[in-house]
């Protein structure tokens, strides 16, 4: 099937897709403004940080990024790693510019990514690693916005893990202002069951929110009880400036660790996200994975010296501006000019939201994250996923985001000893490309695992369009494990959307961990 004609971009597609883009940039401005506040109010900085990250993720990333459709901004994916850096900081004022050096460090990184050409650096990390890593800070997001949920005074919270909130929930309960909780549990209601809604779902769920959050602290405004429940948002002109103390590397151990988890998580979520995004394009479009680095990583360093949290590309944000029929990056501008002319104009509102709206938003979007059907999806894939994405979850929350990273990658190299695969094997790519006329064989040998899976796509990758491929099992392949085998049919259906022919050859031979088409798969 052939490929629509892409949009045209530059100057040109501004006129040609004004109305679209504009309209499509309105409705994920709407949606980004209360997520912006709670994810930047989360981290433990200034609110009207994460609409700033907002902006410049619209008006200055656009113009960089390698993808038409992927909107930047704050993530909640970064929460974690952006509060922890803070407190590690010694929190409060001095940890925030302290932890805005180490994003701004960070940012470089991420321009170095882009400039060695490593964007696709994120394949080699295992689906059931990032999974677990993304699951387990869905946790960590619903586990710290309860207490402000139920408007628990947040002194009883303090420095408790993850587990520790979610042993005290009983406690949190019993000490629970009933009038903010409760609208706090609409607003979670809202949004959950508002998108379900056939019609009424093309209104964003937290702008819903809002309209009835807002009059309702109006209401109780003068109710010295909820007064102290509401959002301090200020003016964005008095809090633009260069919010960054490099008396961070008076803890060079706890800089560098942030600078890592900032630079490698970051950069996975956005690759990640521009990938997703790429599948919806109506038009097909492939996003450069190295200048969506470039953008992120030049947006992020000027974030980082306006004092804002870091930004990737988003995928809740972009998938709205694809719903809302944005064309091309001029849809990301739209939303950043909409959400500066608000915050320039109508700040004020800002200040009449409560806080456990904003946590309300945050446990949904944790929610998400941590969604029941990853675990059994993982299962149904094969109970070694399973276990790899639950020590990831486990060791995450014991940890950080680090740790849980290596713990899950040791015990997917332990796995794959286990089935009979060589540390050599793993480390070495055993796959071969030979041409015969018009057909191409791809020989896979010894063990196809996520190790050498870099090497393996590298060599898919030169393979011409519009040929036969054939991928073959050989008969010395001892194992093939999930990430490689989710590689090949999303080679094989990207191959055939392209004209060409690919097939797997011989894997039906081998025995797979389960009935799931992307199991991995073992020579006995």
């Amino acid at each position: 099937m052939a490929r629509p004609a892409l949009p045209v971009q530059g100057w040109t597609g501004f006129k040609q897709f004004f109305a679209k883009d504009a309209s499509a940039g309105f409705a994920v401005f709407l949606l980004a403004l209360p997520l912006s506040l709670g994810i930047a109010e989360a981290s433990d900085v200034p609110p009207l940080m994460g609409v700033v990250t907002a902006i410049v993720g619209g008006l200055v990333a656009s113009f960089l990024t390698g993808s038409e459709l992927s909107i930047k901004g704050p993530a909640a994916g970064l929460i974690v790693i952006v509060a922890g850096a803070v407190e590690a900081f010694g929190g409060g004022e001095i940890g925030w510019r302290y932890a805005a050096a180490a994003m701004l460090v960070a940012g470089l990184v991420q321009v170095l990514f882009a400039l060695f050409k490593m964007g696709r650096l994120v394949d080699f990390f295992p689906l059931a690693v990032i999974h677990g890593i993304l699951a387990a800070i869905g946790l960590i997001i619903i586990a710290k916005q309860l207490p402000v949920l139920l408007n628990v005074d947040p002194s009883v919270a303090a420095g408790l893990s993850p587990f520790a909130l979610f042993a005290g929930i009983p406690d949190f309960l019993q000490a629970m202002d009933r009038e903010v909780a409760l609208l706090g549990a609409g607003a979670i209601a809202i949004m959950l069951f508002w998108p379900r809604i056939p019609k009424l779902s093309m209104i964003p769920a937290p702008i819903v929110v809002l309209l009835i959050a807002i009059p309702v602290s109006i209401w109780q405004r003068y109710d010295s009880k909820a007064a102290h429940t509401l959002v301090e948002v200020g003016s964005i002109v008095d809090a633009v400036g260069i919010n960054l103390d490099f008396g961070a590397l008076s803890l060079p151990g706890v800089f560098i660790k942030y600078v890592i988890m900032l630079a490698v998580v970051g950069s996975i979520e956005s690759l990640l996200t521009i990938k997703s995004v790429d599948v919806n394009d109506p038009w097909r479009r492939e996003s450069d994975p190295n200048r969506d680095l470039l953008g992120i990583g030049v947006g992020n360093t000027i974030c980082a010296v306006l004092g804002a949290i870091p930004m990737i590309s988003e995928v809740a944000r972009s998938s709205a501006n694809v719903n809302a029929g944005g064309v091309t990056r001029w849809a990301n501008f739209w939303h950043g000019l909409f959400l500066l002319l608000f915050v320039l104009t109508a700040y004020p509102l800002l200040e009449l939201i409560p806080n456990t709206v904003l946590a309300a938003m945050l446990i949904v979007v944790g929610w998400q994250l941590a969604h029941p059907r990853h675990f059994r999806d993982h299962w149904h894939i094969g109970r070694d996923q399973l276990l790899i994405f639950l020590v990831t979850i486990i060791v995450t929350l014991v940890t950080d985001l680090l740790v849980g990273v290596v713990g899950g990658i040791i015990v997917k190299l332990v796995l794959h000893r286990l089935k009979g695969a060589t540390f050599r094997q793993m480390c070495r790519r055993q796959t071969d490309l030979r041409q015969q006329g018009d057909t191409y064989e791809v020989v896979l040998n010894g063990a196809a695992v996520f190790t050498n899976l870099l090497s393996i796509k590298k060599l898919l990758l030169k393979i011409p369009a519009r040929k036969t491929v054939d991928i073959i099992a050989a008969d010395d392949l001892k194992l093939i494990d999930h990430s490689v085998v989710d590689l090949l049919h999303n080679y094989i259906s990207d191959y055939e959307d392209k004209g060409g022919v690919a097939r797997l050859v011989d894997l039906d031979k081998m025995d797979a961990v389960s009935s799931h088409p992307s199991a991995a798969r073992i020579r006995k």
